[in-house]
């Protein structure tokens, strides 16, 4: 709804920023702020390697709970997103992933990419538009394609970002132990 509006109305971008609450523009910045963190090579221990990906499962989990927790398909809407976010892991997982790990320090060390900062900003265009769309017309809750449809691209997102992670933790598992290299 949000999207087809502003393509057909240009005009109607101004009002729409001009009623979203000023804390959203927060949360845009210092999610900017994490993923433009990611774009440079960078060393990291196991703890903060996983705080993005718990975060951003947990903030796709609030926005899809938010959106459609109080709609007849918030079951269906949950089943969604978690096949959605299983699919997403699997076809990421098989990957090699581009980075290592060094168990004497236990710190990984990352290449700079985008692909974090394009999947935040994924999650958040989709909370964004939802909670826009939801507050223009709340019918859309009910929609089956309209949530279904929501459920999977925050699933997607998420699989992604599990996957990724999932990909490094494997690294750490499958190299030998500090105490055994001492």
């Amino acid at each position: 709804m949000l999207i087809q509006l502003i393509t057909q109305h240009p005009e109607a971008i101004a009002p729409v920023l001009r009623n979203t609450p000023a804390w959203v523009g927060g949360l845009l910045a210092a999610l900017l702020v994490l993923g433009f963190s990611q774009v440079r090579d960078r060393q990291v221990g196991l703890t903060r390697m996983s705080l993005t990906p718990i975060g951003m499962t947990v903030f796709s989990v609030w926005g899809t709970v938010a959106a459609f927790g109080n709609s007849p398909l918030f079951a269906q809407a949950l089943a969604v997103w978690l096949a959605a976010a299983v699919v997403a892991a699997a076809l990421i997982l098989p990957r090699r992933a581009n980075a290592s790990y060094d168990p004497a320090t236990r710190m990984y060390t990352l290449p700079g990419s985008l692909v974090p900062l394009a999947l935040i900003l994924g999650i958040f265009s989709v909370k964004y538009v939802v909670g826009v769309d939801l507050a223009m017309a709340p019918r859309l809750m009910q929609d089956t394609q309209y949530a279904l449809t929501a459920a999977a691209l925050y699933g997607a997102f998420t699989g992604i970002f599990i996957g990724r992670a999932a990909r490094l933790w494997r690294l750490a598992l499958a190299a030998p132990s500090a105490s055994v290299l001492a």
